[in-house]
């Protein structure tokens, strides 16, 4: 190859490369601009010590070994949060596929036939070619259509990640939430129990003042029946732990069974929630920062519609060797070389990249539609969940002063009774159910643990912590 011919290559190579970094059609993305609250309705209290949103989830349950053993299982076994990470692998992948060098690739060739060749007269003679080389084409991006594909194959992969984080937050909530109602409806099961054992205790009484004369059969109907009530509660409750302990079971990724209990509920110490501001939650929420990553692939791929409206360019080149005879295809005299140029511009496609345009830019208001209905959401949910800690103190505070009052009429009606002052009263709203209302009023599942812990994910708890303690992965 002469010199004039590589001043030639190479001129038509660094053009190529200058064409390739030429402008990116379509628009360039910015966040929707959304009206956040100044601060939450509910704050914490001051003398109430307050969980920061900014804590890994191991610090926040780490008073309870046996929870901290639950979750770290539902990570390593959960279905939907494998899921989740495999269709982020799967968006790592296809964003290496778009790229903006050229594809090189190697082929040969051997052919016979028999045919006109030159020299050889107005006869066709018998022979073979061979050939192999390099082969590379090249398309140069200087309308931005690949960069705007790679920008948007990129923001897919970063919003599948995203969702796999959204996943992984709501797993742990879900598995402290579902702990703690377990635990609620252990203590709700454990109160019927002793309440069937107390009612039996009292149709043993108005038994014995049937037979000492005092009593009568009303009576002895009336405490029948409080006992057949609570007996029914006993089941009922039994069957309601074990569809909670399959939930469980399946948020860990096993199959049914117990599941272990640590530390009671009411053992756990009462927190409130420092939630920090409510324009924080674009950044901690991820399914927020999904909806984001979304919408700047939607709006790359308005930029790829565009520049499908324009011509687009490329190079094609060849290196390689060709001979008549296999035996002599690599040497000096046989090779071979080609470089060339091309252009393909739209010329009637029946309004076809038109309205794939107009189809992206409904795809990017649809994803822009989303993303602020997202942030909405979160919003509702952060200040939900702030409130429903603030009114599950309140819930607890009103419901332990009635259960003083239920325990004090009860003992009082008991103590009554087994004196023979007074039967058995004939309204079913007296404290004759005191103790079946207790069952649903002392073991209640608004305690500020119960609520406080699974309200975190909703502030996008721990969105600066790992997934795991001492990992280093996000």
């Amino acid at each position: 190859m002469s010199k004039r011919h590589h001043a030639w290559v190479w001129s038509t190579c660094l053009m190529g490369l200058a064409l390739s970094t030429g402008c990116a059609l379509g628009p360039t993305f910015r966040r929707p601009s959304m009206e956040v609250p100044g601060a939450y309705p509910v704050q914490p209290a001051d003398n109430a010590p307050a969980l920061s949103a900014d804590l890994g989830w191991w610090e926040i349950v780490n008073d309870d070994p046996v929870l901290k053993g639950l979750v770290l299982e539902a990570l390593e076994k959960n279905r939907d949060l494998q899921m989740a990470v495999s269709r982020m692998d799967e968006a790592r992948e296809l964003a290496g596929i778009n790229r903006l060098g050229p594809n090189v690739d190697l082929a040969g060739q051997a052919t016979r036939a028999r045919g006109l060749a030159p020299g050889a007269g107005p006869h066709t003679v018998l022979g073979n070619s061979f050939s192999t080389g390099l082969y590379a084409t090249w398309e140069l991006d200087i309308w931005g259509r690949i960069r705007r594909s790679q920008e948007s194959a990129m923001a897919q992969f970063l919003a599948s990640e995203q969702g796999r984080r959204a996943v992984f937050l709501s797993l742990v909530g879900d598995v402290v939430g579902g702990y703690y109602q377990l635990q609620s409806l252990d203590m709700k099961l454990d109160t019927a129990r002793r309440t069937v054992e107390v009612r039996k205790h009292a149709l043993d009484l108005v038994e014995n003042r049937v037979l000492g004369g005092v009593g009568d059969k009303l009576e002895t109907s009336q405490a029948a029946s409080a006992l057949a009530q609570a007996e029914t509660a006993v089941p009922q409750l039994e069957l309601a732990v074990h569809v909670q302990e399959n939930q469980m079971n399946l948020l860990l990724g096993r199959r049914p069974g117990p599941v272990p209990r640590g530390i009671a509920l009411q053992a756990v110490p009462p927190k409130a929630i420092a939630p920090g501001l409510p324009s924080e939650l674009l950044e901690r929420r991820p399914d927020i920062r999904q909806q984001e990553e979304l919408l700047r692939a939607a709006n790359a791929q308005v930029g790829v519609a565009t520049a499908n409206l324009f011509p687009s360019f490329s190079l094609t080149g060849s290196l390689g060797f060709q001979s008549p005879e296999l035996a002599g295809l690599t040497d000096a005299g046989q090779r071979s070389w080609s470089l060339g140029g091309g252009l393909l511009a739209p010329i009637f496609h029946g309004g076809l990249l038109k309205h794939q345009r107009r189809a992206a830019i409904a795809r990017w208001e649809q994803a822009k539609a989303s993303y602020e209905k997202t942030v909405l959401s979160a919003l509702g949910d952060a200040s939900n969940a702030l409130v429903g800690v603030a009114k599950a103190k309140e819930i607890v505070t009103a419901q332990d002063q009635q259960l003083r009052s239920l325990r004090e009429a009860e003992q009082y009606r008991h103590h009554a009774l087994r004196g023979g002052r007074f039967a058995l009263p004939r309204s079913p709203g007296c404290p004759a159910s005191a103790l079946f209302r207790r069952t649903l009023l002392r073991r209640s599942p608004f305690r500020p643990a119960a609520q406080c812990y699974p309200a975190l994910p909703g502030l996008g708890g721990g969105w600066k912590q790992p997934d795991r303690p001492g990992s280093g992965r996000y």
